[in-house]
């Protein structure tokens, strides 16, 4: 069965040519664009610190973090609130490898803590995609504005460290890994995108090949992360729009509190 289009107000908007491929220079955001008064200019990647940090605001409150989520009803058909963990993060992501810094990846996807075991997440929500059996994950992060921004550069730099490495699973399969760099919509005051594919290793080339689309965005003393994979199709749309609508919502909700104190 064919997908539908999609039916949220960002996600309808976007061409295929805007979405992350597996191509070097992959992007997330079409040039030139904009969305819910959202400008969606491209910001290189190389300039993760973006714009100067705001004043710092109080900090969010359980209920603040929860209106600064994304669901279904704004990502549209196909997706679906989560029904479990996808069978492919235990399968391939609780994964090692021989550099250290390639092995803290893998080990910061399993454990879905690119910031770091100290961070703090506030809200979380998981959708599936029902027609390509993708799985999306949005968390509001509370961390240090400094310790995101190192976070940052680190996501950063793995391009050029990590760029392509062999990876053995838990299982004793091997897997190769290649990490590349995407471009983000100029949204929040910080930003990184990075597009990531594992695929086994196997002698019949029936191994699985998993895509990740991993995005995080820092708004003032908060943060979202987006991470979106699948042994399938990998729609960039939601991806774009879970970025896009999720730092709109988050800035929102950080001036509504500022008010509100």
């Amino acid at each position: 069965m064919p997908r539908p289009p999609a039916r949220a107000v960002i996600a309808s908007t976007l061409s295929a040519a805007s979405l992350l491929t597996t191509a070097s220079g992959c992007s997330l955001v079409q040039p030139e664009r904009t969305v819910s008064g959202v400008p969606a200019a491209v910001s290189p990647a190389d300039t993760a610190t973006g714009s100067p940090t705001p004043a710092a605001a109080p900090t969010l409150t359980e209920a603040q973090a929860r209106a600064a989520l994304i669901s279904e009803a704004d990502l549209g058909e196909p997706w679906v609130p989560t029904q479990g963990v996808a069978t492919w993060r235990d399968a391939m992501l609780k994964a090692s490898a021989e550099s250290a810094e390639c092995r803290r990846l893998l080990d910061a996807l399993y454990a879905e803590e690119l910031f770091g075991p100290d961070a703090r997440t506030r809200a979380s929500v998981g959708l599936d995609d029902e027609y390509d059996g993708a799985q999306l994950r949005y968390q509001v992060v509370a961390h240090r504005p400094d310790e995101v921004d190192r976070a940052l550069e680190w996501l950063g730099s793995l391009p050029d460290t990590c760029g392509q490495f062999t990876a053995r699973t838990a299982r004793g399969g091997l897997m190769t890994v290649e990490v590349g760099e995407a471009q983000m919509p100029e949204v929040g005051d910080a930003r990184r995108g990075l597009h990531i594919v594992l695929s086994g290793v196997s002698e019949d080339q029936e191994a699985p090949t998993l895509t990740l689309h991993v995005a995080v965005v820092r708004v003032g003393d908060d943060a979202i992360i987006v991470t979106n994979g699948g042994l399938g199709e990998v729609p960039g749309d939601a991806t774009l729009a879970a970025v896009e609508l999720g730092a709109q919502r988050l800035t929102e909700v950080r001036k509504r509190g500022r008010v509100e104190v």
